[in-house]
């Protein structure tokens, strides 16, 4: 890792493991980008902008718009005639717009710093490039952050734009990331879903039409993911260029990509500007949310081992990022709002017996009509009359047995039969003269208000001071709409998204300081709320409300492509289940649901006893593998979206001494031999027990091992020991 500028040149060079990145000063104004790509020793690769035909305006002036329109450039603005996308567009009290920013100096700093109220990356073995660029006219200074670790393969960028000017203005696109680059014969890979069916992998064919992920949700959404890649058309997960993007964010958020005529590829993200302006006062300034770019030349599984390995050991802050974490039970579909203290003791009793460790109490203990969705959300504090004793009296009880406790919380929202709502109506996001549209029969609270956060703060944390709460479920139900606040003025109103996330992180914030033992699960309808600035302060995420194994699939095979999968929430439900309605053998379902953190959500006192009584192994499976699915490095091997037949993956340890594989027969096929498949990621000298028969680690790599096809939806585990080269 390491930060170089040759003055000579006016470039600077940011180095990682395996690439590089170029930038540099154009016709003594303008910050280009020069290269991004596989390392190299040479910083002086200027001729990539093609200054002979790209000429600059102190030299062909009457040009300048053909210059401006072709040029790589690291922060386009808005205005001066670059009219691909831009990252900076502003609105002068005068109603203008437009800026111009020219290289102004830089500074080469050891290590990297936090942006206050956002997550941020962080760790000390890093360099970051900050240069600052400026507009006299607009009285705008904007400071580019270029962080590199010295341990991962990604470059860290944001920006910081400041008003230096006695007036005010109106920011109205503020992006985190801009990539120039050339990639011939390309594709697009995005995400996209629908509750239950979050995160599936798409790949499209870039032409010359603009390819856009985008949410508008008030969070990234089902439907859509902070991330973006361009890939080589022969990409596969080990060969193939990469050039892809992720968004350090929880709220609405725009990744667009685009090939102008002459086939140069624009890629930019941030946050949405269709939702978003800011006023930015005199001396104020405004703080982008961090992105993150990788550049990979060994295909998507390096892209993927990329993020993963920046988000252990640079984003996910908790001491939770490496600690076990307990296999949970929770009630939700066991019982849904249909139980009393005595049913939860019973659930507690049978599953310490069992082995889990950890009991969670779901949606409907507070408010006094939380029997359904459309009451209690904003009264939290416990119905006794459901449950007798209060939460102090269920984990009392829950204590003797020894078993650890959690709860859930959605405390974005607030129900219309309430008394928060009867005292303070004005705290829900509304539009003047209309009624918000309801989800769930619930509205919003106003985030922007800090009388608003202080209250939900102060419920929680007063619940987490009374009783022995290690596990807290942070849910949000639906999106934000007919946004309007009562608390902004006027002028601020285009603030009211991303005030929202803001102020979640804030209380997220307060929470993991006051109590630093306590594990956060973020949630949102299951995984419209997955994302790298949640991790910040969670350390798992609910992936999906469908725990359906086939169906988990390809969920998690598209949420692993980019985060851990110690991050991944994942439980077994009953069968059939409820949401696809499929019946699947309780061992499938138990192997599935060890892609993740690992739990049970069902009754545990209606299993037939043949299933109660697998459930101690498959708790000490689990804990065998779980330090490797904390730190293990994760292996795609084939994916059912593809193969429409089986699916595979395998996580193995930094020193290659171990590994486990699971594979999946979805579907059966008569009269068929078995499979053979091939493992990745093993050391080639290294021999391993597989099953108790001995094979080399390049015999495994390169010809594989055989599979016995079995039945329908049925899993297999394999276990992988090294015995030394």
């Amino acid at each position: 890792m390491s930060i170089t500028y040759n003055d000579r040149i006016k470039a600077w060079k940011l180095d990682t493991p395996n690439t590089s990145y170029i930038l540099g000063v154009v016709d003594e104004k303008y910050l280009a980008h020069i290269y991004f790509g596989a390392r190299v020793e040479d910083d002086n690769l200027s001729y990539l902008l093609r200054p002979e035909e790209i000429v600059p305006p102190s030299i062909k002036p009457e040009e300048q718009l053909g210059f401006m329109d072709t040029v790589q450039l690291e922060y386009p603005c808005q205005g001066i005639g670059d009219f691909r996308e831009c990252c900076l567009a502003l609105k002068g009290e005068d109603g203008q717009t437009g800026c111009n920013l020219i290289y102004k100096g830089y500074e080469i700093i050891n290590g990297k710093g936090r942006i206050k109220g956002l997550p941020t990356c962080f760790g000390d073995n890093a360099q970051t490039l900050v240069i600052k660029m400026t507009d006299e006219i607009s009285a705008l200074e904007v400071s580019l952050s270029f962080t590199v670790f010295e341990d991962c393969d990604a470059v860290i960028r944001s920006a910081k734009i400041q008003n230096t000017g006695k007036r005010a203005f109106y920011l109205e696109r503020a992006m985190s990331a801009c990539l120039d680059f050339e990639l011939e014969n390309c594709e697009i890979i995005t995400e996209c879903g629908a509750w239950a069916r979050e995160h599936i992998i798409e790949r499209t064919k870039l032409n010359h039409a603009a390819v856009c992920a985008e949410s508008i949700r008030g969070e990234e959404g089902h439907d859509a993911m902070p991330f973006m890649a361009v890939v080589s058309g022969n990409a596969d997960q080990n060969s193939g260029e990469v050039y892809a993007t992720q968004l350090v964010y929880a709220g609405n958020f725009l990744a667009k990509v685009k090939k102008n005529p002459h086939d140069q590829i624009r890629m930019v993200i941030g946050i949405n500007p269709e939702t978003f302006t800011w006023k930015l006062e005199s001396g104020q300034s405004f703080r982008t949310p961090e992105a993150i770019l990788v550049y990979s030349a060994y295909g998507l599984g390096h892209m993927t081992r990329t993020f993963h390995d920046l988000f252990r050991n640079h984003l996910i802050r908790q001491d939770w990022v490496r600690k076990e974490r307990p296999i949970l039970i929770n009630n939700w579909e066991a019982t849904y709002f249909d139980f009393d203290k005595d049913k939860l003791l019973e659930i507690g009793r049978e599953a310490k017996k069992r082995g889990i460790e950890l009991q969670v109490l779901d949606d409907g203990w507070f408010g006094y009509n939380r029997n359904q969705p459309s009451g209690g959300l904003g009264d939290w504090y416990v119905n006794e009359a459901k449950l007798e004793g209060g939460l102090k009296g269920l984990t009392d009880e829950l204590d003797k047995m020894g078993m650890k406790f959690g709860l859930w919380f959605e405390p974005e929202m607030i129900c219309e039969d309430t008394d928060l709502y009867k005292k303070h109506p004005e705290w829900v996001v509304h539009q003047k003269g209309r009624i918000p549209a309801r989800a769930r029969d619930q509205w919003l609270l106003d985030y922007s208000n800090p009388e608003v956060r202080e209250y939900i703060f102060e419920s929680m944390a007063g619940i987490v001071r009374s009783i022995p709460v290690v596990y807290i479920k942070w849910d949000m139900n639906r999106a934000i709409s007919d946004v309007g606040s009562d608390y902004l003025p006027a002028d601020r109103q285009g603030e009211i998204w991303h005030r929202h996330v803001l102020g979640v992180y804030e209380i997220q914030e307060r929470l993991t300081e006051e109590f630093p033992y306590l594990l956060i699960e973020n949630c949102s309808s299951g995984g419209a709320r997955f994302d790298a600035g949640m991790l910040y302060y969670s350390p798992q995420i609910w992936c999906s409300d469908d725990m359906d194994p086939i169906e988990r699939l390809s969920i998690q095979e598209g949420t692993a492509m980019l985060y851990p999968v110690s991050t991944i929430g994942s439980h077994i439900a009953k069968s059939p289940n409820d949401i696809s309605w499929r019946s699947v053998s309780f061992e499938s379902r138990a192997v599935a649901a060890m892609f993740g953190t690992f739990g049970y959500e069902l009754d545990i006192t209606k299993l037939p006893k043949e299933e109660v009584e697998q459930i101690p192994g498959q708790i000490e499976r689990y804990k065998s593998i779980r330090k490797l699915i904390l730190e293990g490095n994760y292996y795609r091997l084939a994916s059912y979206r593809e193969t429409k037949e089986y699916d595979a993956y395998m996580i193995v340890s930094n020193d290659k001494k171990e590994a486990f594989m699971v594979y999946m027969q979805v579907l059966s096929k008569p009269n068929s031999l078995s499979r053979r498949v091939k493992l990745q990621g093993l050391d080639p000298e290294m021999h391993y027990d597989v099953n108790g028969v001995t094979y080399g680690g390049d015999v495994l790599m390169n010809a594989g091992i055989l599979i016995q096809r079995k039945k329908d939806f049925e899993a297999q585990f394999v276990r992988l020991k090294g015995k030394g080269k």
